[in-house]
């Protein structure tokens, strides 16, 4: 049985586990009528992320660093509003719910029954970039700090490593300023791919999902991700040269993309080296999952 939300303890980065997540999944469940029980962990790194086997619904456990989820809650409904197609909140339950230090929302799930192309994120994604500005407290776009951020506070990595990446860092904060966009801050997405774009059976078209990210920004970092996951996860070009046709844009004609890919590049590696912990199981990502090693 789930312990309720005032007797579970606080969690810190240290003790964001999946054993401990899952006793927070259950109480919320508890909280919104929902039956825990066989919940499947679906994914375990800047939340976690429970699929109730009784009912088609997502659990997400943010880690206790993450403090900005009633804005991404507020987010989701205002672009629901504005015709931006996202993945829903579970209606009729108040969120974000707040239980042992970690914010946890609650969405409707939906199956993989179709597969995602790069294509796909096309329409949504410039549905996003279009709306106006949100009057909510969204953060502009920071890669820089989130990087310098990352790198001081990985634990896996080594003092070579840690210079290696302090230096390719220090060439950015040169580089960065001198870029040009073509537009002003948009709302903009943070981390569009194939991963986090499902498809919604019942409305037959693509949803944007993973909304945690969402920041104030230059359109380009969005579509810059976009061409980093096609080219490094080894997609076929001519995937990537549909997203550009759908979109309307090809980001490789921008002057700016060797210093825009550089970044986003950066930001992956140091993100990932911060979320790792000591002595846990490498993990190898392919195309369509991942696997323990």
């Amino acid at each position: 049985m789930a312990l309720s939300g005032h007797s579970l303890p606080r969690l810190t980065e240290a003790t964001f586990t999946p054993e401990r997540t899952r006793l927070i999944a259950e109480a919320a469940c508890e909280l919104a009528g929902l039956d825990a029980t066989g919940a499947e962990l679906l994914r375990h790194q800047t939340n976690a992320v429970f699929r109730l086997v009784t009912a088609p619904v997502i659990v997400k456990v943010a880690r206790p660093s993450i403090r900005h989820t009633a804005a991404v809650v507020s987010l989701v409904e205002w672009v629901t509003r504005h015709g931006v197609p996202s993945v829903p909140l579970l209606p009729g339950v108040p969120q974000p719910l707040d239980l042992a230090g970690c914010a946890v929302t609650l969405w409707h799930y939906l199956p993989p029954t179709c597969p995602i192309a790069a294509v796909d994120l096309a329409a949504p994604l410039r549905a996003l970039h279009e709306v106006p500005l949100p009057p909510l407290p969204l953060p502009e776009l920071d890669a820089l700090g989130a990087i310098h951020r990352s790198i001081q506070a990985s634990s896996i990595i080594s003092a070579a490593e840690r210079d290696i990446l302090l230096r390719r860092w220090s060439h950015l904060v040169d580089a960065v300023p001198e870029l040009r966009y073509d537009g002003p801050p948009r709302l903009i997405h943070g981390d569009p791919q194939h991963r986090n774009t499902l498809w919604d059976e019942a409305n037959d078209r693509p949803v944007l999902c993973d909304w945690d990210s969402a920041v104030i920004g230059p359109v380009e970092w969005d579509l810059a991700t976009i061409e980093v996951h096609c080219r490094r996860f080894g997609f076929p070009e001519q995937e990537y040269q549909n997203f550009c046709t759908r979109y309307g844009r090809d980001i490789r004609e921008w002057d700016g993309l060797a210093t825009m890919r550089d970044l986003r590049e950066l930001r992956m590696v140091t993100t990932n080296a911060r979320k790792s912990a000591p002595r846990l199981p490498q993990l190898v990502v392919t195309r369509d999952r991942e696997f323990a090693v």
